[in-house]
């Protein structure tokens, strides 16, 4: 005998793989660590300290 399938569960299960997919796809492409992002901003937060640090008063 067939194995019985609920139609809408299926359809449920379908649905979260796609979803689960291209959330993978988006990730790779624009993902980055929260520690990444933190020393990125680190980084440019230290490069405008230093460069206001050089400016000459006038």
């Amino acid at each position: 005998m067939a194995e019985i399938v609920n139609l809408r569960q299926a359809k449920k299960q379908a649905a979260r793989k796609a979803a689960r997919v291209n959330a993978d796809v988006n990730a790779a492409k624009f993902g980055r660590t929260k520690a990444e992002r933190e020393l990125e901003k680190a980084q440019a937060e230290k490069v405008k300290r230093d460069l206001d640090g050089h400016r000459r008063e006038t």
